[in-house]
């Protein structure tokens, strides 16, 4: 299928929305066609954004048609293989498995997106948490995630359509 100006089409370190065109950040390991657990890539594909959190203690909450929900102390992603819930939001405040947490110290996640990469079935080891999230700068490589500046991803999710995807093309 043929990407649209509803999408979001990433290739290399540079993304087109909207009929813009905007620098952003992936994966230290490049993008992957195979992605495994740890590597470090971005994922090639079609993605939905299924939702995400914002920091209500520190930016005003994105206009988008997402469900978006302010991030709390205790909220996590799974990113243990090992794991039931892999590849999964959570909510627990003593994990016993690997994870991401998802209310950070730093400015990444300030508004951060959740992708359906590896969710229909979820694979253990075939990548987890892979999201759109805040960057900590031009070249400035995420663990697979596709980061851009905060005013862009704002500018992107204002116009974010429920049939609009995240395209990650080789």
């Amino acid at each position: 299928m043929k990407p649209s100006r509803r999408d979001l089409v990433v290739r290399g370190r540079s993304a087109r929305f909207g009929g813009r065109k905007f620098v952003c950040a992936i994966g230290r390991g490049g993008i992957v066609a195979d992605k495994v657990e740890g590597d470090g890539g971005t994922p090639v594909g079609r993605f939905a954004l299924t939702g995400g959190l914002w920091r209500a203690d520190r930016v005003v909450r994105p206009a988008s048609v997402l469900p978006l929900a302010p991030a709390a102390r205790h909220d996590i992603w799974s990113d243990d293989p090992r794991d039931p819930a892999y590849n999964r939001f959570r909510k627990d405040a003593l994990p016993r498995f690997g994870h991401e947490r998802l209310r950070r110290r730093d400015r990444l996640y300030d508004i951060v997106l959740f992708t359906d990469q590896n969710s229909a079935p979820v694979v253990p080891g075939a990548g987890s948490a892979i999201f759109v999230h805040v960057w900590r700068g031009p070249r400035r490589d995420t663990e697979g995630c596709v980061a851009f500046a905060e005013v862009d991803l704002r500018w992107i999710l204002a116009r974010w359509r429920p049939e609009s995807r995240l395209i990650v093309q080789p």
